[in-house]
């Protein structure tokens, strides 16, 4: 598999990761057994690039993955870890702790329950309001000397904040939402990245199954009799706003068709295709989603196609925001550059 760096202080990776948080019931119930062969067949296929998050499941997420790896060599695989959302006991999400005092004890939690000395990429999972960036990536640096952590990402932030954070450490990627219709980052944080030397791990590059091939009404019906689905909360998943965004997704399948690979390959290509400091996320849960988002390393897409897609997808496309209202006003990658 294709090598790509992340940024310009990091690892080099190769050119897709996986995403694990689906594996922990975040999209409807999952199969603990079929999760774990999944990170080993991803492992056999050259992905070594496993993200997940200290409040995926209150910590499950985490412990799914030390199970994963228990025979396999810790300097095989990169685990990037996002921190400080803070969680209560039915699963709700109740703000954001940044401080470097809390973010030591969330680091204290995370390296024991995947059972490692060292995470290898470190990132506040939002902006927390009520903590300056400088004293979060401050105090994430302490542990960098310590040893107990390789390098540090962010996630979700915009250019203003980027910079503020690069200021005190070197940044080594930025996590956040990318796909055919999601573009905001080509705002103005792209171009940001890229000047300072941050790679980005794009998440959400089939809009959460949106533009996969797979995504029904039916599959919205089937994924609510769990009450586990959180996308069913997204507004994009809602009401017109789904049979527009569905409607999309018809037109990528049409597209996908001429070039002779589905929908889910053809949309991870463009991501890829979208600059080398790009490293796609997927998030598959089963080893047929895994195979088949595979297939998209051997989709090379023409300038003509690329064209085709982005005439087909140009930004604001979707229908609804990414994000309910509420989660909306606290991205701080929403909010455009000052400087």
């Amino acid at each position: 598999m294709e090598q790509r760096k992340l940024g310009s202080t990091g690892p080099t990776v190769p050119s897709l990761g996986l995403g694990c948080m689906a594996m922990s019931d975040a999209y409807g119930p999952s199969d603990r057994g079929e999760s774990i062969a999944t990170i080993h067949a991803a492992l056999d296929a050259g992905i070594t690039l496993l993200d997940t998050g200290d409040f995926y499941n209150m910590g499950h997420n985490e412990m799914l993955i030390r199970e994963a790896l228990k025979d396999v060599p810790r300097d095989k695989v990169q685990i990037s870890v996002k921190f400080g959302a803070l969680r209560g006991p039915a699963g709700e999400f109740t703000g954001m702790d940044c401080r470097p005092a809390a973010m030591k004890n969330f680091l204290a939690y995370s390296l024991q329950r995947l059972g490692t000395d060292y995470i290898d990429v470190y990132r506040p999972a939002r902006l927390d309001p009520n903590v300056p960036i400088e004293e979060t990536i401050g105090g994430i640096a302490e542990m960098v000397k310590a040893g107990y952590i390789r390098h540090i990402g962010l996630s979700e932030v915009g250019s203003d904040t980027i910079r503020r954070a690069h200021a005190v450490h070197p940044i080594v990627d930025l996590q956040i939402e990318y796909s055919l219709i999601e573009r905001g980052i080509e705002r103005d944080i792209l171009k940001t990245c890229r000047e300072l030397g941050i790679a980005i791990t794009a998440y959400g590059v089939l809009a959460r199954g949106l533009i996969s091939g797979h995504w029904s009404k039916d599959s919205g019906k089937n994924s609510d009799k769990t009450g586990k689905d959180y996308r069913l909360m997204s507004p994009r998943f809602q009401g017109a706003n789904l049979d527009a965004n569905l409607a999309l997704a018809e037109q990528l399948r049409a597209i996908a068709a001429e070039i002779g690979a589905t929908p889910a390959q053809v949309a991870i290509a463009w991501v890829a295709a979208q600059g080398k400091e790009i490293v796609p996320l997927i998030g598959a849960r089963t080893r047929n989603r895994l195979t088949e988002a595979l297939g998209a390393t051997r989709v090379t897409l023409t300038p003509a196609q690329l064209a085709a897609l982005a005439k087909a997808f140009p930004p604001n496309i979707a229908s609804g925001t990414r994000y309910a209202a509420e989660q909306m006003a606290h991205l701080d990658s929403e909010k455009p550059a000052t400087a």
